[in-house]
C-alpha cells in the first residue's frame, strides 16, 4: 500500500537512459525488481512507456493544467465579463462552486487511477524505489542511478545548498535569506525631500509600477518563464537533455539558492580529456527564452570547453520568478557550486552570456572579480531603450519607473565594476536589441555598452577625439569597412601595445587608466580604435542564430 501511495503521489518520469551492456554496474537499491533489463541496443536512452491507464490519466490531467494555465492568464478579463453580467452574484457563486468541487475530485479520481497505472508498471516502479532511496540517503551510488532518469524536477533531491561552503558559515559579508547584493539606481529626482506627503503622492505610481512589473513586465521581458510556452518546448527540451546526457556525459544538479528557489543546471566534464581547454569552466548564462538544453551551451561545448549550464529562475526545471534579484541570487549559488563541489578555480572560470544573459554574467563579474574571462555575446548595456522602443511613446514615464524599480538589468554599471578581460560579441543584422532596425547598426545597445567600458577603463584615450573615432568604426556595416577605418587612421599596434604595457608596468593593472593624458589627438585615435578592435568583434547574423564555435574566441589582455 505504501509503494501505491508513492506511486500516486509520485514525480511524472518522462525518459530513462540505459547504460551500455558493458559498462552498467550492478543495482544496490533494495526491492528493485529483477524483471527489468535494459534493452540491447547501441542506445542507452528510451523513452519511458507508461501503461495505457497511466497515459490517459496523464493527458486528462496536463489538459486540465493547460486549462488552468489560460484560466489564469485570463482571469482579470473574465472577471470582468462577470461582473458586468451580473454572474457574481451569491445565488450564482454557490452552485459554481459546487461544479468546481466536483471537478476537483474527478481530477482526484484521475490521479489515483494514474497511480494505479504506474503501480502495475516495473518500470516505475524500479524508478520510485530509486528516488526513495535517494531521498533518503544521497550516497554517490544511489545518485548515479537516479540519474539514469528523466523526471519531473521538483521531486529531484537538491544537491548543493548556498550555505554549504564553509565561508559562507563564517563570514558575515556574504548573501542572506534576502538574497545577495545589487547595485541600486539612483532616486529619478534627486534632492527632493522624501517626506510623507512625498511619499503618500507618489504611492499610486509605485503601485501601478509594481502591477505592470509583475503582471505584464516579467512575462515581456522573460517569455520563457510562462507556462504554456514550457509546455509547447518540453518536446525539444527532452531531446535537448538527452543530447547533454548521452553524448556529453552529462551531470545534471538541483542547486538551493538563499531566496529558496531551486536552480536546474548541467555540468559536462572536460577535464579527463587531452584538450587543455577542458580545464576551463564556461558558465553559460542563457537569453529571455532560452534554456540550456537548446541554448548557448552548444558553442563552448564543440570548442572543447567544460561547460555549467543553468536555468533562469521559472524555467523548466528552476522554481521562482526571473526578477533581478532572484537572478543574481541563482548566479551567486552556481557560482559557488562551480567553486566549492566541482573544484574550478575562479581563475579558471568563463563566464559567457548571450542576450539578456548578460544581466546575471556581469553580475558574476563584478560579485567574484578573479573569474578568468567575461564574453557578451548579443548583449546590451541598460534594459530602458530596449523597453522604451516597444512601448507607446505616452507610456514613457512608466515604464522608465518601472524598469528602474523591478527591473533593472544595468549590464554596463555592473561590467564597469570588472577588471579583468571582456569580449563583446555584437551581431550586425541583431533585430532585437537595436533601438531603430535591424539595418541601423549605431542604433544597436552594444555599442553603447562598449563605448561605456571603455570610457570607464580609458577616460583619457576615450576623450572627444577617441569617442568620434570609435563611433565611425561602429558604424561600419562590413569587415571592409572596418578595415578601411583602421588603415586610414594608420593604426600602429605594436606601438598601442607598447604604450599600454609600459602603463601597467608603471602603475598597475587596476582601472581606471589615465594613459593618453599627455598623447597627441592622432595618438589617442589610434590608441581608442585599437582598444575598441580588441573588446568588440561583430558577427555577421541576426539575433538569435547560434554562435559558431570558431568565433568562441578568448578575450585580449596584456
Amino acid at each position: 500500500m505504501a509503494k501505491l501511495l508513492s506511486c500516486v503521489l509520485g514525480p511524472r518520469l518522462y525518459k530513462i537512459y540505459r547504460e551500455r551492456d558493458s559498462e552498467r554496474a550492478p543495482a544496490s537499491v533494495p526491492e528493485t525488481p529483477t524483471a527489468v533489463t535494459a534493452p540491447h541496443s547501441s542506445s542507452w536512452d528510451t523513452y519511458y512507456q507508461p501503461r495505457a491507464l497511466e497515459k490517459h490519466a496523464d493527458s486528462i490531467l496536463a489538459l486540465a493544467s493547460v486549462f488552468w494555465s489560460i484560466s489564469y492568464y485570463s482571469s482579470p478579463f473574465a472577471f470582468f465579463y462577470l461582473y458586468r453580467k451580473g454572474y457574481l452574484s451569491l445565488s450564482k457563486v454557490v452552485p459554481f462552486s459546487h461544479y468546481a468541487g466536483t471537478l476537483l475530485l474527478l481530477l482526484a479520481g484521475v490521479a489515483c487511477l494514474r497511480g494505479i497505472g504506474r503501480w502495475t508498471n516495473p518500470q516505475y516502479r524500479q524508478f520510485i524505489t530509486i528516488l526513495e532511496a535517494t531521498h533518503r540517503n544521497q550516497s554517490s551510488e544511489n545518485k548515479r542511478q537516479l540519474a539514469n532518469y528523466n523526471f519531473d524536477f521538483r521531486s529531484w533531491p537538491v544537491d548543493f545548498h548556498w550555505e554549504e561552503p564553509s565561508s559562507r558559515k563564517e563570514s558575515r559579508g556574504g548573501p542572506s535569506r534576502r538574497g545577495v547584493a545589487l547595485l541600486r539606481p539612483e532616486p529619478l529626482h534627486r534632492g527632493t525631500a522624501d517626506t510623507l506627503l512625498n511619499r503618500v503622492k507618489k504611492l499610486p505610481c509605485q503601485i501601478t509600477s509594481y502591477l505592470v512589473a509583475h503582471t505584464l513586465g516579467r512575462r515581456m521581458l522573460y517569455p520563457g518563464s510562462v507556462y504554456l510556452l514550457q509546455k509547447a518546448l518540453m518536446p525539444v527540451l527532452l531531446q535537448g537533455q538527452a543530447r547533454l546526457v548521452e553524448e556529453c556525459n552529462g551531470r545534471r544538479a538541483k542547486l538551493l539558492a538563499c531566496d529558496g528557489n531551486e536552480i536546474d543546471t548541467m555540468f559536462v566534464d572536460r577535464r579527463g580529456t587531452a584538450e587543455p581547454q577542458g580545464q576551463k569552466l564556461v558558465i553559460c548564462c542563457e537569453g529571455n527564452a532560452g534554456f540550456y538544453e537548446v541554448g548557448c551551451v552548444s558553442t563552448p561545448l564543440e570548442a572543447g570547453y567544460s561547460v555549467l549550464g543553468w536555468n533562469h529562475p521559472g524555467f523548466a526545471g528552476s522554481t521562482g520568478v526571473p526578477f533581478p534579484q532572484n537572478e543574481a541570487n541563482a548566479m551567486d549559488v552556481v557560482v559557488q557550486f562551480a567553486i566549492y563541489r566541482l573544484g574550478f578555480q575562479p581563475q579558471d572560470i568563463i563566464i559567457y552570456a548571450w542576450s539578456i544573459g548578460g544581466f546575471t554574467a556581469t553580475w558574476a563579474a563584478m560579485s567574484y572579480p578573479d573569474v578568468s574571462a567575461v564574453i557578451l555575446d548579443a548583449s546590451f548595456d541598460d534594459l530602458v531603450p530596449l523597453a522604451l522602443k516597444v512601448m507607446p511613446d505616452s507610456w514613457r514615464g512608466l515604464v522608465t519607473r518601472t524598469v528602474r524599480q523591478h527591473l533593472n538589468l544595468n549590464n554596463a554599471e555592473q561590467l564597469c565594476r570588472y577588471q579583468g578581460p571582456v569580449l563583446l560579441i555584437r551581431r550586425t543584422k541583431d533585430e532585437i536589441i537595436t533601438t531603430t532596425v535591424p539595418e541601423d547598426i549605431m542604433s544597436n545597445r552594444g555599442n553603447d555598452l562598449l563605448l561605456k567600458l571603455l570610457q570607464h577603463r580609458y577616460p583619457r584615450v576615450m576623450a572627444e577625439e577617441g569617442l568620434q573615432v570609435v563611433r565611425q568604426w561602429l558604424e561600419a556595416s562590413s569587415q571592409l569597412e572596418e578595415a578601411s577605418i583602421y588603415s586610414r587612421w594608420e593604426v600602429e599596434e605594436d606601438w598601442c601595445l607598447s604604450v599600454l604595457r609600459s602603463y601597467q608596468a608603471e602603475h598597475g593593472p587596476d582601472f581606471p587608466w589615465s594613459v593618453g593624458e599627455d598623447m597627441s589627438a592622432d595618438g589617442r585615435r589610434q590608441l581608442a580604435l585599437f582598444l575598441a578592435r580588441k573588446h568588440l568583434h561583430n558577427f555577421e547574423a541576426t539575433h538569435c542564430t547560434p554562435l559558431p564555435a570558431q568565433n568562441f574566441q578568448m578575450p585580449w589582455h596584456l
